[in-house]
């Protein structure tokens, strides 16, 4: 990886703080606080590095623009609030105790759960 900047540093405390997957936007406005000056195109360089370094992992959700979240943690599910957009960790891991229906003759491989609502933030 590249040398560590204020502005990674900056990035990676922002992801760190926040224990959820972030938008770039997120990061930027949470970098933002922690290393004065920074930019979208910065956090975009640094998400793919810090992505490709296998410090990050990308959180795809359906129809969203793509979130990333510390790397390392067990199997888990999302949730994503309709009214903030923001996303959360369901649990620390999936019991992986869900069944599926695949077609016959079918394998089923991996599964992920998006949970959609309103988050406790927004509710009250």
């Amino acid at each position: 990886m590249e040398r560590d900047t204020p502005q990674r540093r900056a990035i990676r405390e922002a992801l760190t703080r926040a224990g959820r997957p972030m938008s770039p936007a997120e990061v930027l406005d949470a970098g933002k606080a922690l290393a004065a000056g920074l930019g979208i195109a910065t956090v975009y360089r640094n998400l793919k590095l810090l992505t490709e370094s296998g410090w990050l992992c990308p959180v795809d959700l359906p129809g969203e623009t793509t979130r990333y979240e510390v790397s390392g943690k067990p199997h888990h599910h999302h949730f994503l609030c309709r009214e903030c957009d923001r996303a959360f960790e369901v649990a620390e891991h999936c019991s992986g105790n869900h069944r599926f229906s695949a077609p016959s003759g079918f394998r089923v491989e991996a599964h992920e759960i998006v949970l959609y609502g309103v988050c406790a933030t927004c509710t009250n």
